[in-house]
């Protein structure tokens, strides 16, 4: 079972920034997960609200920042700045970074609540710049991005991201729809979810896993892979089940 990096190592360091990327690298985790937006002047850049105001010391929406007055902005107020300053990193800024390590850099689209215009052209034009075609994994909770992505880059795989409520017969969706991996929340996530998944070939990686009884539960059901705000934790109970 693969542990991705939700966020960067989130737990501990504030979200989406460089310093969590790092330290997430630094814990031997199989992946990273980060969210990718568009400022105003159509800079892909890294965060996860489309609001500033719960990860920065800003507020509004991050489409109406450039990306000049964004970099402005400290991400590193969440973790109440005993982190020093820490901006938000752009999309391309991380790429450079991540192109130097072997891992795999689950990016999740954020269409859901604002569809940005040619995100998925913009986003994959930087993977292609960094090489990064084969170490990288599309999701989104609008499934729309992912089959923009399948018309963009058929053989970069796609996880179709759902809420906690989840799908009924997820295999069978995401095999149709030609998704490698189906991505639920872990609150109604069951044993026979995962099953119904890989008897379709689909593969299943699960947000978020924080505690112990989710961790033993995706384990021991199968699943491919857990995003975790807590890498070193997840890979360190993982190493030892050998």
């Amino acid at each position: 079972m693969k542990v991705y990096a939700h966020r960067g190592y989130s737990g501990r360091y504030p979200e989406n920034t460089m310093l969590s990327f790092q330290k997430a690298a630094e814990t031997g985790c199989d992946g990273i997960e980060l969210d990718v937006q568009l400022t105003r002047d159509g800079t892909v850049v890294v965060i996860h609200d489309e609001a500033v105001d719960r990860t920065t010391d800003g507020t509004g929406l991050v489409k109406d920042y450039t990306f000049e007055e964004l970099r402005k902005l400290d991400a590193g107020t969440i973790k109440g700045g005993r982190y020093g300053f820490c901006p938000v990193p752009s999309f391309e800024e991380y790429c450079e970074w991540a192109s130097q390590y072997g891992f795999v850099t689950n990016v999740e689209i954020k269409t859901g609540v604002y569809y940005y215009e040619d995100i998925e052209e913009k986003t994959l034009e930087i993977i292609k710049k960094y090489h990064l075609e084969d170490r990288v994994m599309f999701s989104s909770f609008n499934h729309l991005s992912l089959e923009r992505m399948k018309e963009l880059a058929p053989d970069i795989p796609r996880g179709a991201l759902l809420e906690h409520a989840g799908l009924g017969n997820a295999g069978y969706y995401c095999s149709r729809c030609g998704y490698a991996c189906y991505h639920p929340g872990i609150r109604g996530l069951t044993e026979e979810t995962v099953r119904n998944c890989r008897d379709h070939g689909i593969g299943v990686n699960v947000w978020t896993i924080n505690d112990m009884e989710s961790l033993e539960n995706t384990y021991e059901w199968g699943c491919s892979g857990i995003f975790t705000n807590y890498p070193e934790i997840c890979k360190s109970w993982l190493d030892h089940k050998g």
